[in-house]
Parts: C-alpha cells; sequence; structure tokens
C-alpha cells in the first residue's frame, strides 16, 4: 500500500506495462471491496484500486465533499502516479466519480465502466435517500447499514455467507461519523452534475446492472446509456447493488471482454 502526497491510500498489482484500469469504489466501502474482481483483470492490466477520501487508509476530505472534490483526488494520484490515461471503472458512488472525471478530464480517460451507479431519482426514491442521509448524520453508518445489505445482496445469499456480511458490515461501520454522511450526501445530491452533460461523454463505455438492485435498477442504467454514444448496456438476472461480490463471474465476463475489445480496435 502507498499514499500519493496528498494523503490517498492505493496500491498496483498486475503486469507494470498493461494498460491500467483504475477502479473507483462506492459508498462506505474501501478497496477491497475489489477483491473478487482485481484479480481476474490484473491477468492482462495494470489495475490501480484506491480508498477515496474519508475512507479506508486515506485522509479525511480536505474540504466539503462533492463530485468535483473526488475527481480531482483521482486526477492528482494519477499525476503522481505518472499516468497519463486509464480507464475509469466505478461502483455506485464511484460510478458517478468516473462520469464527472470523464467530463473533467476527457483526454484523460481512455473508456469508462459503469457499474450500479444511479441516474436521477423518483422524487419518492430521493425522499428515502435522504432520509438515509439525516440518519446517518446523526447515528452514524452503524444505523444504515442492515438495511444496506439488504438492498445490496439477495435474501438467500446473506443467508448462506454470513461471514462476507460481517466482512461489508465491518467496512461501512468503520466510517467516522463526522464525515461519512457528507459522502453520503454527494451519492444523494450529486448527481444533477452528471445528468446529459454537455459536452456529453463520447468515450467507450460499459454499463452494467443488476434486474434486483432497486436503487440503482436497468431503468438508470438504459438512462446513464443513452446519454453516452455507442455504450453498451448489460443488465445481470437476479442481482442486487454487490453483484461483484455475490457472483464475480457475472461482473468479471463482461468487463474482460470489453476491455479485451479495446485493445483489439486500439
Amino acid at each position: 500500500m502507498f499514499k500519493d502526497l496528498n494523503g490517498t491510500a492505493f496500491k498496483f498489482i498486475g503486469p507494470s506495462d498493461g494498460p491500467v484500469v483504475v477502479m473507483i469504489h462506492g459508498l462506505g466501502l474501501n478497496q477491497d471491496c475489489w477483491q473478487w474482481t482485481s484479480p481476474t483483470l490484473a491477468q492482462k492490466y495494470r489495475v490501480l484500486t484506491y480508498d477515496l477520501y474519508g475512507h479506508g487508509l486515506t485522509i479525511s476530505p480536505p474540504s466539503n465533499p462533492s463530485l468535483s472534490l473526488f475527481s480531482k483526488q483521482l486526477v492528482e494520484m494519477l499525476d503522481y502516479c505518472n499516468i497519463q490515461t486509464a480507464t475509469i471503472l466505478g461502483f455506485s458512488l464511484g460510478g458517478m466519480i468516473a462520469r464527472r472525471f470523464a467530463q473533467d478530464f476527457p483526454k484523460k480517460t481512455d473508456a469508462l465502466i459503469i457499474l450500479h451507479s444511479p441516474h436521477r431519482r423518483t422524487l419518492e426514491a430521493q425522499r428515502a435517500i435522504l432520509k438515509r442521509v439525516a440518519q446517518a448524520r446523526h447515528e452514524g453508518p452503524q444505523s444504515t447499514v442492515e438495511a444496506a445489505l439488504d438492498r445490496w445482496f439477495t435474501d438467500q445469499f446473506r443467508q448462506d455467507n454470513p461471514q462476507m456480511m460481517d466482512t461489508v458490515r465491518g467496512w461501512v461501520t468503520a466510517n467516522d461519523i463526522t464525515t461519512y454522511h457528507k459522502a453520503y450526501q454527494v451519492l444523494a445530491d450529486g448527481i444533477d452534475e452528471i445528468v446529459a452533460p454537455s459536452p456529453p461523454i463520447s468515450c467507450p463505455t460499459l454499463v452494467i446492472t443488476g434486474t434486483e438492485d432497486h436503487g440503482n435498477g436497468p431503468e438508470m442504467s438504459q438512462a446513464i446509456a443513452s446519454e453516452i454514444t455507442g455504450s453498451r448496456l448489460v443488465i445481470l438476472p437476479r442481482l442486487r447493488h454487490m453483484a461483484l461480490a455475490e457472483d464475480p463471474k457475472a461482473i468479471n465476463r463482461p468487463l474482460t471482454n470489453f476491455l479485451s475489445e479495446l485493445i483489439t480496435t486500439k
């Protein structure tokens, strides 16, 4: 594990001369959530994972969190590592950051992969997430984690995998009460920054979600894909938000196919 000059914890795996794939985790998690994905990609690619501000081993955010701040964090880390361009892969909040980065730094973005990430919500869904933000602000991440596990994993998988539930629960509850709700607010309110971007995102893009990811489901992913010309959409049957942990092969297969095609067409 390394840290850049601004306190971002990161690590590389995979061949040092391979194309770079940067992986951005979701709210309340850390770079360990890629343990089911990065080893597969690292067979051919130089995989860079890191912890967002206020998560894992990275310092607290230097100012009020926003998609722009997280985008700036990423570009500063890439510059520190002397990486000129990369494929940016983001999960949930990380998918929002990836889109913001592609808008801010299009010349540094080879391609985008957006996993289980939101588009504009219904009024009811927006009220629900703002209620969770308020709950996290007053009571901390432990107050929202059990409901999150219900949304993130299918019922049978939760029952059959208590150790994984403990692992993910531990990641979320390790977040500091003073900063967690601020990042949660970005997940709730940041969507307007990245809906219908002008100019539009034009790089090769893959968008994935699950049929049972009710907070970031097929309609949202279809809306994201519709705003990026030529993007590819994959809907995974019978999977919820954390498909990357519940069924890694279902995620890794379209990822590796997409990345292989990028190399072939270059």
